[in-house]
């Protein structure tokens, strides 16, 4: 690994997209203490402790919330937009239609999903805005519909940089940038949970009940790490081909199937539909609305909730990213073929079952990580602030999008025939043909 880090100072172009992805998202830090006029930040602290749902709220935002900054909502609203347009592609046909054209359908739905960003962005922050009146947030002299508009304002204007600065990261960075600022907001309140850790020190036994948590930590990262990196190989045989005087094919492959092909989009969506209700009625002085927001924020009809929101999208995400039958087709043009099921129809149900099935324990493993903190929480008494820092979604978040970003570097550095992290030596076969 080490020798893979030297290598990357010797690729221009990655060490200048390495570079690009540092200073944005030390900007988007930056953004974290910018305030949002008119708000008394010690009044939404005192509101902030209230409830389980502003912790999560909070963990999403990188702590830009319990500032309340220009960025207080974070990138949710651009991740409920997406949600939103990816079930119109199953459910409206002009919008299938538009997946299926290609790069220009592909803009199109990008549009789309900047403006519903906007829009949700302007309703949610209206709702808090609201909120934070009724629980006199507010600093004296200002009237309400000016605080109003300034917030809603300043709010869809902070998402939307997000927005903007996530789509720059993707393009001229390193990984998907909607899910390295999540990621950097997630890293950067770590050192405050060891802290707090290591002040509840004496609950667990001391300096040694310090180390078992430490240890139960490494525990579930090995376990997500194990997760992610497994895969459902299906064996694939491709014919003998003549072509002209040549003979091609008679190979043996595999198709990897991993078991959770959706990675950490399934927890982002489901907290996200979970947050946007909860936050919003946790608001309303309105004692019904108020039970069904504590409803939705802990307790076990939210890890229910959860749960089951996890297993969909997990399914939800696969069917849309994953394709059997243009799988099927591919291996068919290209004379391929799974031993003993026919090719075509046939070949695109198999997949689809394994698929289906394997999903299942990807979505349970899920479920069962992403609930982790709150049993911590509610059963064991660990604080809230520690264990949604270390529960199951933030190291799930946090180890999936670490995977991806080396995996996007590892990419590079094969590419350009320099070994990579895992010790594999891209082009040396070329070489060997070549001597």
């Amino acid at each position: 690994m080490a020798e893979g880090l030297a290598n990357i100072a010797k690729i221009p172009e990655l060490r200048k997209r390495l570079l690009f992805t540092v200073l944005a998202l030390g900007l988007y830090r930056i953004c974290v203490f910018i305030p949002t006029p008119g708000i008394s930040a010690e009044a939404v602290q005192n509101i902030l402790s209230q409830g389980t749902v502003f912790e999560i709220f909070n963990m999403f935002s990188g702590g830009a919330l319990e500032n309340f900054s220009v960025i207080a909502l974070g990138i949710m609203p651009y991740i409920s937009a997406s949600i939103i347009l990816q079930l119109l592609t199953v459910a409206v046909p002009a919008v299938e239609r538009l997946k299926k054209e290609g790069e220009a359908g592909r803009r199109k739905i990008i549009q789309y999903t900047r403006y519903g960003t906007v829009i949700l962005a302007l309703v949610q922050g209206f709702g808090i805005s609201m909120g934070l009146k009724a629980q006199g947030a507010v600093l004296p002299g200002v009237s309400d519909w000016q605080f109003y508009l300034t917030t809603m304002i300043t709010l869809a204007a902070g998402t939307s940089f997000l927005m903007w600065l996530g789509e720059l990261i993707t393009e001229r960075g390193i990984g998907n940038g909607i899910s390295l600022i999540i990621f950097g907001g997630i890293v950067t309140r770590i050192p405050a949970g060891f802290r707090d850790a290591w002040g509840i020190k004496d609950q667990f036994g001391g300096f040694f009940g310090f180390l078992i948590l430490l240890a139960f930590i490494a525990v579930i990262i090995g376990v997500i790490i194990f997760m992610e990196r497994a895969h459902r190989p299906i064996p694939v045989q491709y014919a003998k081909r003549v072509v002209g005087r040549k003979l091609y094919g008679g190979q043996s492959s595999h198709l990897p199937l991993k078991i959770n092909s959706a990675g950490v989009i399934p927890p982002i969506f489901a907290s996200s539909i979970l947050m946007f209700p909860a936050t919003i009625l946790q608001f309303v002085d309105v004692k019904p609305l108020q039970a069904v927001a504590a409803a939705l924020s802990t307790g076990w009809i939210h890890m229910t909730i959860y749960a089951v929101l996890i297993i969909f999208f997990a399914y939800f995400y696969t069917a849309v990213s994953f394709n059997p039958v243009d799988v099927a087709e591919n291996m068919k043009k290209y004379g391929g073929f799974i031993p003993g099921i026919r090719p075509g129809t046939a070949t695109s149900d198999y997949i689809d079952r394994v698929l289906m099935r394997i999903t299942l324990g990807g979505a349970l493993y899920i479920a069962a990580i992403c609930i982790l903190p709150q049993v911590l929480t509610e059963r064991f008494g660990i604080p809230s602030s520690l264990s949604y820092t270390f529960g199951g979604t933030s190291l799930l978040i946090v180890v999936g999008v670490a995977m991806d970003t080396l995996s996007q570097i590892e990419a590079h550095l094969l590419s350009r025939h320099y070994e990579g992290f895992l010790g594999a030596k891209a082009g040396g076969r070329f070489r060997g043909r070549r001597g």
